[in-house]
């Protein structure tokens, strides 16, 4: 890596030019490769792919908080179902009208979008966002947990710009659970009360959101709280096909070294007995670009076959049961790594035979 390169990235990390940023740190990565340095280079790829996610931020406006974190967000796509972002924009047309609709909860398995949801909305309203740090509120000692939840609420409510905030209670399961659980301990019964009781004292300017994995396990007076309560578990294996493409044509377009084969790419999902919601489908497209071998474009897609595929490490050098799974002759060529001649001879041998 060269004196220029380093300068190129300080300056284009300046100017918030991400487009050139990439770019240079990807030329950078190549260099890398070439050197023979191919992990360095992958990972550094690797954080390319995940340039978009939330960079905590100190807090330096309007709190100097140990419970709240602000969060920078960069706006960027946000594949859903028609159905879940319908109900998104549902969310966005509520806080617009400024009615005293503020409260929302998500709902849904891990990875489905939920946590996501809410920096694109905080991003597209210009609002800033702060994250319940929850490792802060919850404390062993008897009755400290209900005593920070209070004052986490006061300094909420104390924000000075509170029609330009978002609050974000990620995973709020720690301190929502059913009172009456038996498993559930007295003091986060307690803790829990305290909650609900601050919650109805939420100035209706701040727009608060909790997401949760666990709803079934939710104290039922904690879910009367929230004035819209979105189901994020309402995907199809269509949905979560076409979520996918979306994400592979993101990541085809920031690295021009994979061969953008969609239609394979489609194909392979649609032979998937099960499909891993966005969140895991992102880590498993993004771990299989980042690790593919240099100078075969295709690799990726042979590791996205082998993880979605049951037995697709055996599966992908069968030329017969990838035929018996529908692939074409040029789609074999791509996955098994061999010419299209030879494919078609081994499969006249075995007709053959």
């Amino acid at each position: 890596m060269k004196k220029k390169n380093v300068l190129n990235l300080i300056r284009y990390h300046t100017e918030h030019n991400d487009a050139a940023f990439r770019n240079e740190a990807y030329n950078i990565a190549k260099e890398f490769d070439h050197a023979g340095d191919s992990q360095l280079a992958e990972y550094i790829i690797a954080l390319l792919s995940d340039a978009n996610t939330l960079v905590p931020q100190s807090s330096n406006s309007d709190i100097n908080s140990e419970f709240l974190e602000k969060k920078i967000v960069v706006k960027a796509s946000l594949p859903l179902p028609g159905v879940i972002a319908d109900d998104i924009q549902g969310v966005l047309n509520a806080i617009g009208r400024n009615i005293g609709i503020h409260k929302f909860l998500f709902h849904g398995p891990a990875g489905t979008g939920k946590t996501e949801s809410v920096k694109q909305i905080s991003s597209i309203m210009q609002r800033e966002l702060y994250v319940v740090n929850f490792s802060s509120v919850i404390d062993s000692r008897l009755g400290q947990t209900a005593k920070n939840i209070t004052k986490l609420f006061a300094e909420i409510n104390s924000f000075t710009r509170p029609d330009q905030t978002i609050v974000l209670f990620d995973e709020i399961d720690a301190l929502a659970l059913d009172r009456i659980d038996s498993h559930d301990i007295r003091e986060m019964g307690r803790a829990t009360s305290t909650l609900l009781s601050q919650m109805d004292e939420l100035s209706e300017q701040i727009i608060l959101f909790a997401t949760t994995n666990l709803f079934s396990k939710f104290d039922k007076a904690f879910i009367r709280r929230f004035d819209a309560v979105i189901d994020f578990g309402r995907y199809t294996k269509e949905d979560l096909i076409d979520v996918a493409t979306g994400i592979m044509n993101d990541y085809a377009k920031q690295f021009s070294f994979i061969g953008k084969n969609i239609r394979l790419f489609k194909k392979i999902l649609s032979k998937a007995e099960q499909l891993p919601y966005p969140g895991e489908m992102k880590n498993l497209i993004r771990s299989a670009i980042a690790f593919s071998k240099p100078n075969d474009e295709n690799d990726y897609l042979r590791r996205i076959y082998i993880a979605l595929i049951p037995d697709g490490a055996n599966t992908i050098q069968d030329i017969r049961m990838l035929r018996n799974q529908g692939f074409t002759l040029r789609e074999i060529e791509v996955l098994a790594g061999i010419s299209r001649s030879t494919a078609a001879r081994e499969m006249k041998g075995t007709r053959d035979e």
